[in-house]
């Protein structure tokens, strides 16, 4: 006995994908002018509240990351066309995705050497979730839709892995004493820091479950919203829509579990080489 295969995504007729374009932002010169007096608003703002931590202002990287959006997406956007055309071109690019996530949490995370080990969290994360929907046949090994479902849910890999490792090892830090004490008490070294960083750690699941809650009642997604632009109806673009906040729920729900585990352990720390893991 065979199972049907899903049934494909609607193809929008040539009468519709016109009438979606035209919804679209138009890419023009007006389009260009508002991007860059939001950029600066935002950058302004940053400056005006002196929003900084230790490491960075985030006025400057503000600009830095809006200017750096602009010349990958423009790069991205010439190669996604042949990129999709060609497998071993495809995975490579995932590949890409996932090394860049990988740097990114871990620089965000600590400055020194463990921050490597940022990798092991978002792979947990997202690679179980395409692998499943690889499997199962939702998701196509071959064809563009490989490129912004693995992004989406290695991006969401990485937003838990910086968010769970920041708090995690920031609480470490100003709650040394009782982490001593702990320890003092019979636990372990990884107990103690554990009973310190969960909860902080565990905070990195909040904005995912906040959207997945509202979605529909505050906002429509970028998936929903494309799907539907795209011709799809909206009961598919809502199943869409679904999918990824459900899928976004599982990947960062594994990811905070395992930079948790990797902070207890002493794995990941913001140690300098030579000093006690706090």
């Amino acid at each position: 006995m065979t199972t049907a295969s899903p049934p494909p995504l609607p193809v929008p007729s040539r009468g519709v994908s016109l009438s979606a374009s035209s919804s679209l932002l138009p890419v023009d010169r007006t389009l260009a002018v508002v991007l860059v007096v939001l950029l600066i608003a935002a950058a302004g703002v940053a400056a005006y509240a002196r929003l900084a931590d230790e490491n960075e202002r985030y006025s400057r990287s503000i600009v830095y990351a809006g200017v750096r959006a602009a010349v990958q997406l423009a790069v991205v956007s010439t190669l996604i066309g042949w990129v999709v055309k060609h497998q071993a071109a495809l995975l490579a690019f995932v590949a890409l995705m996932y090394g860049v996530a990988s740097w990114t949490a871990g620089r965000r995370i600590t400055k020194n050497a463990t921050w490597r080990w940022a990798a092991v969290p978002v792979g947990a994360g997202a690679l179980p979730v395409v692998v499943l929907l690889l499997l199962t046949g939702l998701l196509p090994l071959n064809g563009i839709a490989l490129i912004p479902v693995a992004g989406i849910l290695i991006g969401g890999g990485l937003t838990a892995t910086v968010l769970g490792g920041r708090r995690a090892l920031e609480e470490l830090s100003l709650r040394a004493g009782e982490v001593e004490a702990a320890m003092a008490l019979g636990f372990t070294d990884r107990e103690a820091r554990m009973e310190i960083a969960r909860p902080a750690a565990s905070g990195a699941l909040v904005p995912g479950l906040d959207q997945t809650r509202t979605v529909g009642l505050v906002t429509l997604p970028g998936a929903f919203v494309g799907v539907l632009l795209g011709g799809a109806s909206p009961v598919t673009a809502g199943a869409v829509q679904l999918f990824v906040l459900i899928a976004l729920l599982a990947v960062q729900a594994l990811s905070v579990a395992v930079t948790l585990e990797l902070v207890a352990r002493g794995v990941i720390t913001r140690a300098v080489p030579g000093a006690a893991v706090p």
